[in-house]
């Protein structure tokens, strides 16, 4: 393929500054420049017998300074030659007295210095040169000047401008580079201050020392840290102490010069005596093999890192072969020398696909360049990775803007780089490496691509990228015209088809978004007066308007409307993109508010204007002061009770309020009436979303005037119907009622404090009290009676104390002899507790060797439950009693219990080593009593002796909750465990007898009850999490699955051979069964309305989890997002239940809108809702990992409550009815629980099946094995990483809490026999200083203050560059390379391990490894006999992916508790 033409390269946008004009005779590179005098401006003449030492020209005077002048002369000869042109500069300065003596001594030291120190024979040219009369840095220079006296030598000064300063800055020749390390072979022995290898003595030896007062380093310290910013080739802007620094190696002798060999006949484009070069209208095109990039100063070096565009001279050489020959030897080429300067270099696409064509514009021709030469390929090699890298990257990005940073390294490991490229991996380290160029070229098709579409950019990917790499955005420069040519843009993966939706769920967000697109666009128009469109630092922002592009022509200067308010596209701030993407995405930890009904204050007094107000009719009864009405007249309108009212608010522009009148009456106060209040659904958590005319009831009601009433309204109570369950998917109508301004309707109750929507309640008033009967005081008064603590059964009377064998609280009775819950500081043992495992003093840490160490300074360690609470202290009640008044009688309100202590294993002075292989539910009976307040109760358990029961304590333990046993007692005194006593004994056998009346009873009964499985269907199923728990609950059994993956569809297969799965879009799915389909295109039966009675799913959000705002675009996004598919599911099927979870922040989405239209969609169904955020840790697995979760019951079903946490976690609590915040019935389950039993595999472990080498050790592996024998151990594998990866993770300690910040800096040999380098620290850390030895912090010029310098990124280093070069933006990256805490718990079980991933701490605890597949698998709760299918990466996802199955099992258990209260209601219904 031909490359694009030169018109339409991207490098010749606009003339280049310096392309020299092609008919100009061709000049032959100026010859070495004598040294000018000091003095004068004569130059010294070559052949002048002048000692080299100081040239001076015979007529100049001599400098006064001898002293001086002798000390210098005797190392002048070891200086290379300008470093001698310096120190003659500063002389010269000083015979002008433009220098005092002090400085210019301080300044010649400095320069020694760093002369001298430098490693010898590191072949570097002079480190600077720059022999300026202080000439001002050029802008080539980023670094700009630095003063000598700093210690940083020349160094760094800058460039100098000016044709002289360029003249003399000749380019040293390879013999002269030779000729240095020649003559510095006395130096031999004082290898590098400056991180030398040391070597002989070490030191330049004291006659240096004392000579100019210079130390060059100790003798016992070979290779101190740098203190000083070491010498950077101000061209290449290579580090002259790079050991990698390499040399052009010249020219052969029968090399040409570029318009030389454009002449040879080989390449038979012009004939040598044709004026050829004028007539010739476009630069010819050749192919180069064989090449070589160096800069003036013969330096290899890289031309993509800015150079060409910085006007930075670089040249070539190779051979030159016509450009029909695609063979890359040497044949038939003409061997060229120091081509160019280079123009220009572009990229010309993929030729048919794999290889990118890379080439260079001179003055005289284009060049495409084929093979490098031997000396130069590594370098290209990287060119090469690096083009390629952006190719996949774009790619992949295209068609998966949703995918996390771990799956676009997923995606670079995979791939297998085409051949001919000199590198047979794509690692992390290679995208790191390259991702400011990657990152560039995203930039480039973004603005290639449509401006509706939002920018690849901000996917979660990149700005991943972006923060880890520490990117700079908004380059303009030539940089962006290196933009890859996608031969043509890709098509787009449409993804899920548009959402099938049924009328209501479509007529619902269309309402709603119509209006709420306006009020934004609004709002917006406000906003943009004051909102920063642009961060105005960036190269991108400082840009001119275009005038041409879309945007441009709609602003009113370029005679547009100005309505689009879009800056113009070439102006779009990407900083401020990315930026705005973080702030959607951060976990506010809001959830919606929840605004409480605006009650009026109680008993006000108005001013009543008795002749608007009259009764009508007689008092239906006098009960003492007050006389009630059946009717009232107000404003010629009569009320009765039962009648609903607008009232108005002492603030006449808030909104009337809406009540329904239970009682009305007259007495002291006036005329008064009982109002209940409805609440407007804008006051409940669905807010704006909801319907304007829906009310709701609500447990609030009060006395007010009557005068307060402003007129009757009409609230009309809008049942379901009775063939509710068939009519889903109807063309519904959404408006239930006309809006008259008088008519309103409720459908539901509304719990305020637990967010909760349920069908009102059926209380009815009596006969004699239906005058003034009010819902909201009877529900009231029976949740008060219900709270009060009661005792009953009164026993006998002793020692000025009652005593009662039951007491009640909260609706459960407790008995003598019950097992209770108390909080953990209820009573306290006998043993003192170990001290928890504090960590080990911090030793003094040797800052050379572990440099990064100092970022740790918090003692915070992710993962670690050292701050977990206690669980609950359990007791077994001994006596109930009240104390006796002084009058005789009890006083009832002060219950007291008397309770026998249980130990925990970790309760004894065994401490937590005893908690890890005993049963999470074993205790040890005491004798030790206590008494304890009965309002300090938590809960009922049942606690019994193990040698009582009839079933075995596995089966006795799996039948229900808070259950406990004991086997033996504790002796604190002798602290020995002994069989425990009689009494202890007899009272569980009591237990079970005539014990515990009530409560046991009602412990029993559902065990008789039992409920058919319901028929579920789960969408979005994945490899089938919530179906795993909902099974081990006993509440569904799955039937049907949608999964449109098919790694995880074959999973739930292997897992669920029953069950249809289908493989395909749930959107086609739905549109078959709508449109009266009863199988799809492969035969499978679809599931028909009424088959399915429970409906569960994760629909994914990725859609629209990038924006905030709703706009048009955002709109349609959302329209068509899998949310809206689900909910139209759950509408068209119309199940019992309907469980919808999610990512902890879909609460938080959008202002919570998301949540909000999905409860309002549920309402308008008629679906009982509420939601809740759980975390999976408090229910029995070793994570912290939330997840939102909306449930949902049909009418005339009971909506379950969420599950009251078993397990102890140190965690916030979230809006749901749990009670359970501070502890609960178990301790907390960790990483040891979890997978120590494992047997010990290496890095990248690949056998599928191994066996488990041992028996399972702690209660949860003894769960998660099951009780079937099972011999072998599947998917302990673990992901192969990386060479240098595996070197990471090797050194990293073993200690909890080590992370990256604990690597060494040293040289480390790698698995594939390549040597890492050590990190050099080469720039002054403005934020965190120097070490306590005085070494450099930085590693970039951006740690100064200054922009970054692409040239001081660093590669195969062992502590990885990019983290403390973005360090201290992102809390120093704490985490990343971190090991699990075997006491500690894992964080969010990710879908791929990635130590530098979201969520790094993926290392074992104690193996050189990421975590395996079964090991992420336990830590979500899989049991181990769960099949997961596909390659590595695919089984990883699967499990990240999934619901944990015990937190789906502990929802499944509410749901079936819910569905048996409904079988035993509708029995005694019918036995009636």
């Amino acid at each position: 393929m031909s490359p694009t033409s030169p018109g339409e390269r991207p490098g010749e946008a606009e003339p280049h500054p310096r392309l020299p004009v092609p008919n100009v005779p061709i000049v032959s590179p100026p010859s070495p420049v004598s040294p000018r005098c000091p003095q004068c401006p004569c130059r010294v003449p070559s052949d002048s017998a002048m000692s080299p030492v100081s040239p001076w020209c015979p007529q100049c005077p001599r400098c006064p300074q001898e002293s001086v002048q002798e000390k210098l002369s005797l190392i002048h000869g070891f200086l290379q030659a300008e470093v001698q042109l310096q120190l003659s500069e500063l002389e010269a300065k000083l015979r002008r007295e433009e220098l005092s003596e002090e400085r210019y001594l301080a300044k010649v030291k400095a320069l020694l210095r760093q002369e001298l120190s430098a490693p010898n024979g590191s072949g570097g040219p002079n480190p600077n040169g720059c022999p300026g009369h202080g000439a001002s840095g050029s802008d080539d220079d980023e670094d700009g000047a630095m003063e000598l006296e700093e210690g940083l030598a020349a160094s760094s000064s800058p460039s100098c401008s000016g044709p002289a300063a360029r003249a003399r800055k000749s380019r040293r020749s390879r013999s002269n580079g030779d000729a240095k390390s020649k003559d510095l072979g006395f130096l031999g022995g004082f290898r590098g201050v400056n991180g030398g290898s040391g070597g002989g003595e070490g030191s330049l030896g004291s006659p240096w020392e004392g000579f100019w007062g210079i130390t060059l380093g100790k003798a016992d310290s070979p290779s101190p840290l740098p203190q000083t910013t070491p010498p950077k080739c101000l061209d290449c802007r290579q580090y002259l102490d790079d050991p990698d620094l390499k040399f052009f190696q010249g020219d052969p002798d029968d090399a040409l010069e570029e318009p030389e060999m454009l002449t040879d006949e080989r390449l038979s484009i012009f004939d040598a005596n044709e004026d050829g070069f004028e007539s010739y209208e476009d630069l010819p095109q050749h192919k180069v093999t064989s090449f070589s990039v160096y800069d003036k100063r013969g330096h290899l070096c890289p031309f993509d890192t800015g150079l060409i565009e910085r006007n930075i001279e670089l040249y070539f050489s190779g051979v030159v072969k016509p450009i029909y020959d695609d063979n890359p030897c040497l044949d038939g080429g003409v061997r060229a020398k120091k081509l160019g300067p280079i123009n220009a270099w572009w990229i010309t696409g993929f030729d048919g696909g794999e290889k990118a064509l890379i080439g260079f514009s001179t003055a005289f021709a284009d060049y495409i360049l084929m093979e490098p030469s031997e000396e130069y390929a590594p370098t290209f090699a990287l060119m090469q990775e690096k083009i390629y890298m952006s190719k996949i990257v774009v790619e992949f990005l295209q068609n998966n803007r949703h995918v996390s940073y771990e799956d676009l390294l997923n995606k670079i490991e995979t791939t297998v780089p085409p051949a001919g490229l000199n590198f047979n991996r794509f690692t992390e380290d290679s995208l790191l490496r390259h991702a400011q160029f990657v990152v560039e070229q995203v930039e480039s098709y973004d603005e290639a691509g449509d401006s509706d579409e939002p920018p690849v950019l901000i996917t979660p990917c990149m700005r991943d990228l972006i923060k880890l790499a520490g990117v700079t955005l908004g380059k303009r420069r030539a940089v962006r015209r290196q933009a890859i040519r996608h031969p043509t843009r890709i098509d787009k993966d449409k993804g899920p088809t548009k959402a099938t939706t049924t009328k209501l769920v479509y007529l619902i967000f269309d309402t709603f978004f119509s209006e709420q697109i306006e009020k934004d666009e609004r709002e917006e128009d406000k906003e943009n007066a004051t909102k920063r469109r642009r961060c105005g630092v960036c190269e991108v922002c400082q840009q001119p308007e275009c005038g041409k592009c879309k945007a441009c022509q709609n602003m009113v200067k370029f005679g547009g409307s100005g309505r689009s308010k879009q800056a113009c596209l070439q102006r779009r701030c990407p900083n401020l993109a990315v930026r705005e993407a973080d702030e959607d995405e951060e976990v506010d930890d809001n959830i919606p508010e929840m605004p409480s009904p605006k009650k009026m204050l109680q008993g006000r007094k108005k001013k009543q204007n008795k002749s608007r107000i009259s009764w009508v009719g007689e008092p239906i009864k006098s009960d003492g002061k007050k006389d009630y009405y059946q009717r009232v007249c107000i404003d010629s309108e009569t009320l009765e009770v039962g009648d609903c009212v607008s009232v108005s608010p002492d603030d006449p522009t808030k909104p009337l309020y809406l009540a329904r009148v239970t009682a009305m009456w007259e007495d002291s106060s006036g005329q008064m009436f009982h109002a209940h209040w409805f609440c407007p659904g804008s006051d409940t958590v669905l807010g704006a979303t909801s319907d304007p005319l829906e009310l709701f009831l609500v447990d609030e009601c009060e006395d007010m005037q009557l005068s307060y009433i402003h007129g009757k309204v009409n609230v009309i109570y809008k049942a379901p119907s009775d063939n509710w369950a068939m009519e889903g998917g109807l063309d519904t109508e959404i408006k239930m009622v006309e809006d008259d301004g008088r008519t309103y309707f409720y459908q539901m109750w509304y719990d305020q404090e637990y967010a909760r929507f349920e069908s009102p309640p059926g209380a009815q008033p009596t006969e004699d009290n239906k005058y003034k009967f009010c819902m909201s005081c009877a529900r009231l008064d029976e949740v008060r009676h219900k709270e009060i603590p009661k005792v009953a059964e009164p026993l006998e009377e002793a020692d000025g104390k009652m005593f009662y064998a039951v007491a009640t609280k909260n609706g459960v009775q407790y008995r003598v002899g019950d097992g209770v819950y108390l909080l953990p500081d209820a009573f306290s043992f006998s043993v003192k507790p170990a001290s928890p495992a504090k960590r080990p003093k911090k030793e003094a840490v040797d800052e050379e060797l572990h440099p990064e160490h100092y970022r740790k300074y918090s003692e915070y360690i992710k993962g670690s439950n050292l701050d977990a609470p206690d669980p609950f202290r359990v007791g077994r009640i001994k006596s109930i009693f009240c104390s006796l008044r002084g009058n005789g009688k009890p006083n009832e309100a002060d219950i007291k219990l008397g309770i026998y202590k249980f130990y925990r294993p970790e309760n004894t002075h065994k401490s937590t080593k005893a908690s890890y292989h005993a049963d999470i539910n074993l205790l040890y009976w005491s004798d030790e009593e206590t008494t304890v307040e009965f309002r300090a109760v938590q809960g009922r358990c049942s606690v019994v002796y193990g040698e009582d029961l009839t079933e075995s304590i596995q089966d006795y333990s799996a039948g229900g909750l808070d259950r406990f046993y004991f086997l033996e007692a504790y002796n604190a005194k002798t602290k020995s465990f002994e069989d425990p006593p009689n009494h202890a004994r007899s009272a569980g056998n009591k237990g079970k007898g005539k014990g515990k009346g009530k409560g046991e009873q009602s412990e029993q009964e559902p065990a008789q009850l039992q409920v058919p499985k319901l028929r579920t269907l789960d969408v979005f199923s994945g490899c089938g999490g919530l179906s795993e728990g909902f099974h081990q609950a006993g509440v569904s059994e799955t039937l049907w699955a949608v999964e449109m993956w098919e790694p995880a569809a074959q999973a739930f297969r292997l897992n669920n051979p029953g069950t249809t799965v289908f493989t395909e879009d749930c959107n086609v799915l739905l549109k078959l069964v709508m449109a009266g389909e009863k199988t799809n295109s492969l035969g499978q039966k679809l599931p028909q309305k009424g088959d399915v009675e429970m409906l569960c799913g994760g629909p994914p959000c990725q859609g629209f989890s990038g924006m905030n705002r709703f706009n048009s675009r955002t709109y349609s996004k959302f329209k068509n997002s899998l949310v809206v598919s689900f909910l139209s599911y759950c509408d068209y099927y119309r199940p019992r239940f309907f469980l919808l979870e999610n990512v902890r922040n879909f609460v938080s989405f959008k202002r919570s809108m998301v949540l909000k239209l999905t409860l309002r969609c549920l309402v308008r169904m008629g679906y009982q809702c509420t939601f809740g955020v759980l975390q999976a840790g408090q229910y029995g697995v070793a994570q912290t990992r939330r997840r939102a979760i909306v449930l949902a019951a049909a009418p005339g079903e009971q909506l379950p409550m969420f599950p009251e946490p078993l397990v102890v976690v140190d965690d916030k609590k979230f809006v749901s009815n749990i009670t359970r915040t501070y502890s609960g019935p178990f301790r907390t389950i960790t990483v040891r629980d979890t997978m120590s039993d494992l047997p010990e595999i290496r890095n990248g472990a690949a056998a599928l099946e191994i066996s488990y080498n041992g028996e399972p050790q702690s209660w949860f592996q003894r769960q998660i094995r099951g009780s079937q024998y099972q011999p072998i151990l599947r998917d302990h594998i673990c992901k192969d990483m990386s060479a240098l990866v595996a070197a990471r993770m090797r050194h990293i300690p073993l200690a909890p809490g080590s992370d990256w910040r604990d690597l060494p800096n040293i040289e480390v040999r790698l698995s594939d026999g390549t040597t890492t380098r050590k990190l050099r620290y080469t720039h002054h850390e403005r934020k965190n200083g120097r070490s306590s030895s005085g070494a450099l912090r930085g590693v970039c010029s951006c740690a100064e203050g200054k922009p970054c310098d692409p040239a001081d990124r660093q590669f195969n280093t062992l502590i990885p560059w990019c983290l403390p070069h973005t360090g201290n933006r992102h809390n120093h990256w704490a985490g990343l390379y971190g090991r699990l805490e075997w006491d500690g718990f894992f964080s969010t079980t990710v879908t791929n391990p990635e130590p530098m991933g979201k969520q790094g701490r993926v290392l074992h605890p104690e193996q050189h490894r990421v975590v395996s597949v079964r090991e992420c698998a336990r830590s979500q709760g899989f049991p181990d006999t769960f099949r997961l299918f596909g390659n590595i990466l695919d089984k990883h996802r699967q499990v990240g992916n999934a619901v944990p199955p015990p937190l789906a099992k502990a929802i499944g258990l509410e749901i079936k508790a819910c569905a048996v209260a409904k079988a035993r209601q509708d029995t005694a219904v019918t036995s009636e």
